[in-house]
């Protein structure tokens, strides 16, 4: 798991920017963004059973924060990151409150209500842009700058990455600690977690303010690219569409939001390329969701797992065969 990561990471930073041209650095660059997001999503539903429809709204937030503390401090991007990706924690603990009482599917739709309040709220707010007054919105828009070390956008590409691998860096030192023992045994029983004194209210916030962190980092990273954010690019169904697209890709491994970013921004992409239409990426989604729910629950991640480990059997079976003692 780890080597394949690495094995990813090293070509995402070293031959992705040198081969793509400038429309599919774009493409993959918001396909390592929407990975990060999608990691805040397998979060919840891995390793706690929870479904949670706002992750692309927590990214506006998180772009929204971003934005107005850039253009309103001066801060050097970094900076503005962590306000932005603290603030989506916060408001993903709020978001997250229903899930101390609620599961399922009704935690899904109050969850898909906060994103679509989002929308509303920021259609009447406006993203910041460089103007006046507290929403930091005028008439003379003015580009966030980006990161001191990448400015273009290859060098951008390569920031989100090692942007994207502290992301799961911060996972896998959670799952590792207390945090990560309390989910477990908080996704097997809330009873059973509660009897052996573990705080099941504190943990299951933990894991939304975790979440949405993760969101506010993609949302910065988005804000980043474009140099401001339009309302229409957070609408609620976004959020559906990438926590299907998580579950395809294998909510369990990291190779799995690797794959979610892949379909969600990649696939349109070369769909269009080739002269088909992009929209045709929702059936061909949709197929795969069904395949993933029915046959394959760690999905495409999981079963690229299965073969290799076939492979690597049937290897061993081989020279077993050849040299026996």
């Amino acid at each position: 798991m780890r080597l394949t990561l690495a094995a990813v990471a090293v070509v995402a930073l070293t031959v992705l920017p040198a081969m793509l041209s400038a429309y599919w650095v774009k493409v993959w660059l918001a396909a390592v963004i929407y990975t990060v997001a999608a990691s805040g999503v397998a979060l919840l539903y891995a390793r706690l059973g929870l479904v949670s429809l706002a992750q692309v709204a927590l990214t506006g937030v998180g772009g929204w924060v971003c934005l107005r503390v850039a253009h309103a401090t001066g801060a050097p991007f970094e900076v503005a990151m962590l306000a932005g990706a603290s603030a989506t924690a916060a408001v993903g603990v709020i978001v997250g409150l229903p899930a101390l009482r609620m599961r399922g599917l009704y935690l899904a739709l109050v969850t898909l209500m906060a994103a679509a309040s989002f929308t509303i709220v920021v259609t009447a707010v406006q993203f910041p842009n460089g103007g006046e007054g507290f929403s930091g919105y005028g008439f003379n828009p003015r580009p966030m700058p980006r990161p001191l070390l990448a400015q273009s956008d290859e060098a951008l590409l390569r920031y989100a990455v090692v942007v994207a691998l502290l992301g799961y860096g911060l996972i896998a030192w959670h799952l590792k600690q207390a945090p990560g023992r309390a989910w477990a045994m908080i996704r097997r029983s809330e009873a059973v977690a509660m009897s052996a004194g573990i705080d099941v209210v504190l943990y299951k916030c933990w894991a939304f303010a975790l979440s949405g962190f993760l969101a506010g980092m993609a949302g910065s990273l988005l804000a980043a690219t474009l140099g401001t954010l339009d309302a229409r690019s957070f609408p609620a169904s976004e959020s559906i569409l990438l926590f299907a697209l998580t579950v395809v890709g294998g909510a369990f491994s990291p190779l799995g939001q690797v794959v979610s970013g892949v379909l969600y921004r990649v696939v349109p992409a070369l769909l269009d390329t080739i002269g088909i239409d992009g929209n045709l990426s929702f059936i061909i989604f949709g197929a795969a969701l069904l395949q993933a729910l029915i046959t394959a629950p760690r999905g495409v991640a999981g079963q690229l797992f299965d073969a290799v480990e076939r492979v690597r059997q049937k290897r061993s079976a081989a020279l077993t065969s050849r040299n026996p003692r």
